[in-house]
C-alpha cells in the first residue's frame, strides 16, 4: 500500500512539472512567433529612419536632419500618427513618409497581434507547423512513427514514464489524434519516409526513435535514414517476421520487436534504454529478461533487492557494479548509483520499474 501511495504521488508531481513544462514551452514558443513581426517592425523603422535622415540631410530640412536618434524618433513618431512637428515637410520624397511609415508600421503591427491572438486564444488548434515547432523544443526525446492502436498504446506508456515524445502519423485517426495531442505530445501528419519530416520532429536531437507501422519495408526505410540524420540514434523497429528482426539486430544493432509478441510496455521500455528480450510464456504469463542501469535521481537507489522484488513483482536475477556480475544477489543488498540490474518480469511490472529508474 505504502509503495502504490508513493507511486501515486510521484506521479502527481510528475503531472504537475509536465504541465509546468509544457505551458513554459507554450509561452515561449508564442514569443518567439512574436518576435518575428517585432524584429520586422524594429527594420522597418531603422531602415526608415537611415532614409529619412538622409533624405532630410540631403533637402536641409530641420526635423530629422540633426541625427540618426532624432531621425529614429521621427519615423517611429509617424508609424504611430505622431510626427515631431506640426508641418508637412516642404519636400516630396519626405512628406511621403508621413502617409507611408503608419500604413507599414501599422500593418506589421497588428498581422503579429492578430497571430499572437490566434495562437494564444486557440492553443488546442494546432497546425503542422506548430506541432514542428514544439517539437523543435524537445532534447533527448523519442520520435514515434504510427499512431495505430499500438502507437498510441505506447505513446501512453511513455507519457506515464514522463518521457517527450514527438509523433508521425501519415493518416491518423482523429480520435486518437485528439486524445494524443491531450497529453501534450505533438502529433505530425506527414509521411516519416520524408526526411523534412523527421527533421521536423526533432530526429536529430532524439535518444530513440520507435517505428510502429504495419509495413516492414516502411519501417525499415525510416529507420535507415533516422540513422543517417542521427548514427546515434537508438532505434526500435515493429518487424512481424521474428528470424529478420533478430538478423536486423545482429547487423544495424536495431531493437526488432514482433508486435504479436510484445506488449506496449515493453517498446515504452526498449526506447528508454532498457534492454528488454522478447518474452517467454510461462504457465500461461508473458515474461522478459530486461536490464537497466540506475541513474541519478531513481527511486531505486537504497533500496534492497528484497525491495525491489516485492514493491514492483520482479526477480533480480543479475547485479553488476564495478565490471562485477552476481548472479544470486543477497536479498539485504542495497542498490546504488550505476549499479545494472537484471530482472525477470512481466511488461507491466517492467515499465513500473523503468517509471522508478528514471526520475525528472
Amino acid at each position: 500500500m505504502q509503495a502504490k501511495t508513493h507511486k501515486r504521488n510521484h506521479k502527481n508531481k510528475n503531472g504537475r512539472f509536465r504541465r509546468i513544462r509544457a505551458i513554459w514551452r507554450d509561452t515561449l514558443l508564442l514569443v518567439r512567433e512574436f518576435i518575428r513581426p517585432l524584429s520586422y517592425f524594429a527594420l522597418a523603422i531603422i531602415g526608415g529612419g537611415l532614409i529619412y535622415y538622409q533624405l532630410a540631410h540631403f533637402f536641409g530640412e530641420a526635423v530629422g536632419s540633426r541625427s540618426l536618434a532624432e531621425a529614429f524618433y521621427q519615423v517611429l513618431g509617424l508609424t504611430f500618427l505622431q510626427p515631431l512637428g506640426d508641418n508637412l515637410p516642404e519636400h516630396l520624397p519626405l512628406q511621403l513618409f508621413y502617409f507611408i511609415m503608419p500604413i507599414i508600421g501599422i500593418s506589421i503591427l497588428a498581422q503579429g497581434l492578430t497571430d499572437f491572438g490566434i495562437l494564444f486564444f486557440n492553443r488546442r488548434e494546432r497546425s503542422k507547423e506548430w506541432e514542428m515547432a514544439v517539437a523543435s523544443t524537445f532534447q533527448d526525446h523519442i520520435v514515434l512513427v504510427g499512431l495505430g492502436h499500438l502507437g498510441y498504446r505506447v505513446a501512453q506508456k511513455l507519457y506515464e514514464l514522463d518521457r517527450d515524445v514527438a509523433v508521425i502519423e501519415l493518416n491518423p485517426d482523429e480520435d486518437l489524434i485528439a486524445e494524443t495531442q491531450g497529453m501534450g505530445i505533438p502529433v505530425l501528419k506527414d509521411d516519416a519516409r520524408r526526411e523534412v519530416a523527421l527533421q521536423g520532429a526533432g530526429v536529430a536531437k532524439a535518444r530513440s526513435i520507435i517505428l510502429c507501422t504495419q509495413n516492414d519495408s516502411m519501417n525499415l526505410q525510416i529507420a535507415f535514414k533516422a540513422r543517417r540524420l542521427n548514427p546515434q540514434i537508438r532505434v526500435v523497429v515493429r518487424i512481424f517476421d521474428d528470424d529478420f528482426g533478430q538478423s536486423l539486430q545482429e547487423q544495424f544493432g536495431f531493437r526488432a520487436m514482433s508486435a504479436t509478441g510484445m506488449a506496449a510496455p515493453t517498446f515504452a521500455a526498449a526506447a528508454a534504454d532498457v534492454d528488454v528480450t522478447r518474452p517467454i510464456t510461462v504457465e500461461g504469463e508473458a515474461l522478459s529478461l530486461a536490464r537497466l542501469k540506475l541513474e541519478k535521481g531513481s527511486r531505486l537507489v537504497g533500496l534492497t533487492v528484497s525491495e525491489v522484488e516485492q514493491n514492483f513483482e520482479v526477480s533480480v536475477v543479475l547485479l553488476r557494479e564495478d565490471g562485477r556480475s552476481d548472479f544470486h544477489p543477497a536479498g539485504e543488498r542495497k542498490l546504488q548509483l550505476d549499479h545494472v540490474l537484471g530482472v525477470l518480469g512481466g511488461p507491466d511490472p517492467i515499465n513500473r520499474l523503468v517509471d522508478a529508474n528514471y526520475d525528472r
